[in-house]
C-alpha cells in the first residue's frame, strides 16, 4: 500500500532537510527591456539563438556567491518568457524539419504504434475491468465485462473528453459490487486531478465532482456510499502550476453530497510535509493511513476502526525506520513487506491486538534478491522479486513455505498478479526489451498460466536480442547493463547507441517494451540501459548509495557505462547518445556537463537541472530525501558541484544537446530547461548545436497522448542519428523510401 504521493513521483523525486539558511538576496534588476534588446548567441551550422536577457542576480548560499541570470525564465507565462519559447521553438522546429530522416522515422513508429494492446485485467464484483487502445487512440479506454468470454463495452473513453487528446484518466476505484466507478481527470499532463463518480451500469457521470486533488486516488467504503481521498488546498491565484503543495489533508467524501461537506478525516497542522494516502480494507472493517515525507523510503501507517463511527485514528507504525507496504488482512492479522533490518525486503505478520515489535512474526525472510512487490492471491502470497534487474516470480504460502515459481518467457519484467485473498485467479503482463507485452490469466490454485491477449506487432522478435553484461564502476562497484539490439551486429566501435539511465528515488529499470526503442534498434542501433546505484534494483543499500552526498556515485556509473561500451567497441563517442527523463534529465545534465568529450548526442528530457532551487516550485520540496538541499550547508556543497545550470563553462565544446520539456509541467517546472538551456547557448564553443523542444498543452509525461509521443521520438531520434551522420540518404527500416 504505496502511497500515491509516492508513488505518482516515482519517475524523478521527493522531503526537506530543515537547516533553514538566509533568503537568498537578489541585487535590484533592471527594468526589463524587450528581448531584441539583447544581443543574439551565435551559433553553429548559420544558427542564431534566440536573445536570452542575463540579469545581476547572485544568491549567497552560506558566503557563497552564485549568479542566477535567467531567472525570468522561472516564470513561462511573462510576456518576455513567452516571446523567448516560441523563438527557441521556432529554431527547433524549424532545424528538425530539415532532416530527411525526421518524416520516415515518424511514418515507421506511426505503422509500429498502430497495434492492439490491453491492460492487466481485474475483477469487482461479477464485473472484468481493463483499459484496452486500439493502436493510435490517444488515450486508451476503459472497458468493463461481465465474463471473460462475454462482449466488452466501454465504461470511459477520455479521448471523447477534448480534441487533441490532452485529457486523460488519472487513477480509478471501483466499488466492492463493481457497480461504481471513481476515476481522476487530468488536463495537459498536470499533476492535478479531479476526482468524478460514474455508474458503471448506466454509463452515466453522477453529478459528485472533487477537486484540488493531487498524488491521490480515491478508495471506496465497501458499502459503496463514499469513499476516501487526500487533496491540498486551493492554490492561490497565478500559483496552480507552481506554487508548493504543503498541508495535504485526507477527506471521505458522502456519495451525492457537495464537496464543502466532506469530512476532514485526518490532518497534521505541525507537519506540512506529511501526505496521506487513505486505503479500505478489502474486508472493509479498517482505513489504513499511510504516511510519507515525500519520496523518503520511510513511511508511518496509521488505521481508523471502521465500524466504530466514533473510533479515533491509531498509529500503528510511528517511528519512520522503514517502508512498510500493506499486503493483506486477515480481521487484525495485516501483512506487510519491509526492509527493516532487511535492505532487499522480507515479509512480516502484526497482529493489531498486539501489535508491540516484539510480537511481529517473520513470514518469508529477507533473500538474495530484492522482492519489488507481494500480492495474496487464494491464501497465497505471489512475490515479484528482482534479480538483477529482471522479475522472478515465486509463490509462498501463508506460513512461508515455497511452493514453486511461474515459468517466465527470459529476461523481462511482470506487472499485475493483483487481487483478493478468496480469488482463485489473477492477470499479469510479462514484457521485456524485444517483446511487447502479454497479458496472462493465472490459475492461482493449478499453478497454470494461459494467455488472455497477446499484441501483434509488425515486426518480427526473433531477428532481436537482449543480453546483460556487467562492469566495474570508478569504485570497483559492479554495475549491470541490459544491452538490446538486431542479431548479428558487428561490434567496431560504428554502432549508433543510445544509453539511458535513471538513477534515484529506489526507482528500478527493469526490461520493458518501447515502439521507440523498437524503431531505434531497426536503424542498427544498440539500446543501452544501466541499472544504477541510487534506484531500486538491488534494495535499500543501493538506493541509499546513490543519494544526497552520495549522489556522484550515479554520474560515476552512468560515465563508466559510457566508458565500458566504447572501450568494448559497441560504440564510439560521435555514435554515442545518453538520454534520460526527469531525474534522468539530471543524470543525462550531469555527466554532458562533467564530461562533455565523452558523447556525442545529450537528450536531458524534463530534467532537474537547478540543484539549488528545485525545492522551491510545487513539489520539489520533497525529492531533498534524494537529493539534499542547498539550505544545508554540506549538501549545498554536493549539490552546487554537480548541479548541471552551474557547471556549465562559457567555452566548452559540448556535444549536440535537443533539451526537451512541456511549458507547463507542473512536476518539475520547465524553468530548469529553460535555464539550463540559454546557459549551454551562450557557452557552447563547438559546431554542435543546442536546442530545445517545448512540448505545449502537456506536463511531466503522464497522460501525454499517443501522437504527442510519436512526434517527440521521432524528433529525438531524428536528431540523434543525424548527427551521427546515420540514416542521411538511407531508408527507414520497414518502409520505403518517399
Amino acid at each position: 500500500m504505496r502511497t500515491p504521493l509516492v508513488s505518482a513521483v516515482a519517475c524523478a523525486f521527493w522531503l526537506t532537510h530543515c537547516s533553514h539558511a538566509p533568503e537568498p538576496r537578489e541585487a535590484p534588476a533592471p527594468s526589463a527591456p524587450s528581448p531584441s534588446a539583447a544581443t543574439p548567441v551565435s551559433a553553429p551550422r548559420g544558427l542564431s539563438y534566440p536573445a536570452a536577457r542575463k540579469d545581476d542576480v547572485v544568491d549567497d548560499y552560506h558566503g557563497t556567491k552564485v549568479a542566477d541570470p535567467y531567472r525570468w525564465l522561472e516564470n513561462p507565462d511573462s510576456p518576455e518568457s513567452r516571446q523567448w519559447i516560441e523563438a527557441e521553438n521556432q529554431l527547433t522546429f524549424g532545424y528538425l524539419e530539415k532532416i530527411p530522416l525526421r518524416s520516415r522515422l515518424k511514418q515507421r513508429m506511426t505503422e509500429l504504434w498502430d497495434y492492439e494492446r490491453f491492460s492487466v485485467p481485474w475483477k469487482e464484483g461479477s464485473r472484468y475491468f481493463f483499459f484496452r487502445n486500439d493502436g493510435l487512440q490517444n488515450q486508451s479506454v476503459l472497458y468493463t465485462a461481465d465474463s471473460l468470454s462475454a462482449e466488452p463495452r466501454v465504461l470511459l473513453d477520455p479521448n471523447t473528453l477534448s480534441a487533441d487528446g490532452t485529457v486523460a484518466l488519472s487513477g480509478q476505484d471501483i466499488t466492492d459490487d463493481g457497480n461504481l466507478l471513481a476515476y481522476g481527470v487530468a488536463t495537459a499532463g498536470s499533476d492535478w486531478k479531479e476526482l468524478r463518480v460514474r455508474d458503471v451500469r448506466t454509463g452515466k457521470d453522477l453529478p459528485d465532482i472533487i477537486k484540488w486533488v493531487k498524488f491521490s486516488d480515491a478508495s471506496w467504503t465497501r458499502d459503496g456510499k463514499g469513499f476516501f481521498y487526500s487533496r491540498y488546498d486551493e492554490p492561490k491565484a497565478g500559483e496552480a502550476l507552481s506554487g508548493s503543495n504543503y498541508y495535504q489533508k485526507l477527506y471521505f467524501h458522502q456519495l451525492g453530497t457537495p464537496q464543502s461537506q466532506d469530512t476532514l478525516v485526518y490532518e497534521r497542522k505541525d507537519q506540512k510535509e506529511w501526505g496521506f494516502g487513505g486505503h479500505v480494507t478489502d474486508d472493509g472493517r479498517y482505513l489504513l493511513i499511510n504516511v510519507s515525507r515525500g519520496t523518503e523510503q520511510k513511511n508511518l501507517v496509521f488505521y481508523k476502526d471502521l465500524k466504530d463511527p466514533k473510533a479515533k485514528v491509531v498509529e500503528l507504525l510511528r517511528d519512520w525506520d522503514a517502508d512498510y507496504d500493506y499486503i493483506a488482512n486477515d480481521g487484525t492479522l495485516f501483512w506487510f513487506k519491509t526492509d527493516l533490518d532487511a535492505p532487499r525486503g522480507r515479509v512480516v505478520a502484526i497482529d493489531l491486538r498486539k501489535p508491540e515489535r516484539k510480537e511481529w512474526k517473520e513470514i518469508i525472510p529477507q533473500g538474495e534478491e530484492t522482492i519489488a512487490s507481494v500480492d495474496m492471491v487464494n491464501e497465497l502470497f505471489l512475490l515479484n522479486v528482482m534479480k538483477d534487474a529482471h522479475s522472478v516470480v515465486r509463490r509462498v504460502s501463508r506460513d512461508g513455505k515455497p511452493q514453486g515459481e511461474l515459468a517466465l518467457p527470459g529476461l523481462g519484467s511482470v506487472s499485475g498478479l493483483n487481487g483478493k485473498r478468496q480469488d482463485t485467479e489473477t492477470f499479469y503482463s510479462y514484457s521485456s526489451y524485444t517483446s511487447p507485452p502479454t497479458v496472462y490469466r493465472y490459475d492461482v490454485k493449478s499453478g497454470q498460466s494461459t494467455v488472455f491477449k497477446a499484441p501483434q506487432v509488425k515486426f518480427d522478435p526473433s531477428q532481436y536480442e537482449t543480453e546483460q553484461v556487467f562492469f566495474q564502476s570508478k569504485d570497483g562497484t559492479r554495475v549491470p547493463i541490459f544491452l538490446s539490439h538486431k542479431k548479428g551486429l558487428k561490434w567496431d566501435g560504428t554502432t549508433p547507441t543510445l544509453l539511458y539511465g535513471y538513477g534515484g528515488f529506489n526507482v528500478p529499470l527493469t526490461p520493458g517494451f518501447s515502439v521507440a526503442n523498437l524503431v531505434w534498434m531497426e536503424q542498427g542501433g544498440l539500446y543501452a540501459v544501466v541499472n544504477l546505484r541510487g534506484g531500486g534494483e538491488y534494495g535499500r543499500e543501493w538506493h541509499e548509495a546513490g543519494t544526497k552526498l552520495r549522489k556522484q556515485n550515479v554520474f560515476d556509473d552512468f560515465i563508466g557505462a559510457a566508458e565500458y561500451l566504447i572501450a568494448q567497441k559497441y560504440t564510439s563517442t560521435p555514435r554515442l547518445a545518453i538520454s534520460g527523463r526527469s531525474n534522468g534529465g539530471l543524470l543525462v545534465g550531469a555527466a554532458v556537463t562533467q564530461r562533455p568529450d565523452l558523447f556525442g548526442v545529450a537528450l536531458p528530457g524534463v530534467g532537474v537541472l537547478d540543484m539549488l532551487r528545485f525545492h522551491k516550485f510545487t513539489i520539489g520540496w520533497a525529492w531533498t530525501s534524494d537529493y539534499g538541499s542547498a539550505e544545508n550547508p554540506e549538501e549545498f556543497k554536493a549539490l552546487h558541484a554537480y548541479s548541471p545550470l552551474h557547471q556549465v563553462k562559457p567555452g566548452t565544446q559540448y556535444p549536440a544537446m535537443l533539451v526537451h520539456t512541456a511549458d507547463h509541467d507542473d512536476r518539475v517546472v520547465p524553468g530548469h530547461s529553460f535555464k539550463f538551456t540559454a546557459a549551454a547557448q551562450a557557452a557552447q564553443a563547438g559546431e554542435a548545436p543546442v536546442l530545445i523542444r517545448i512540448e505545449t498543452k502537456a506536463g511531466h509525461g503522464a497522460g501525454k497522448p499517443t501522437s504527442k509521443i510519436i512526434e517527440e521520438y521521432s524528433d529525438l531520434w531524428a536528431f540523434s542519428l543525424d548527427q551521427m551522420g546515420v540514416g542521411r540518404t538511407q531508408s527507414v527500416a520497414g518502409t520505403q523510401s518517399p
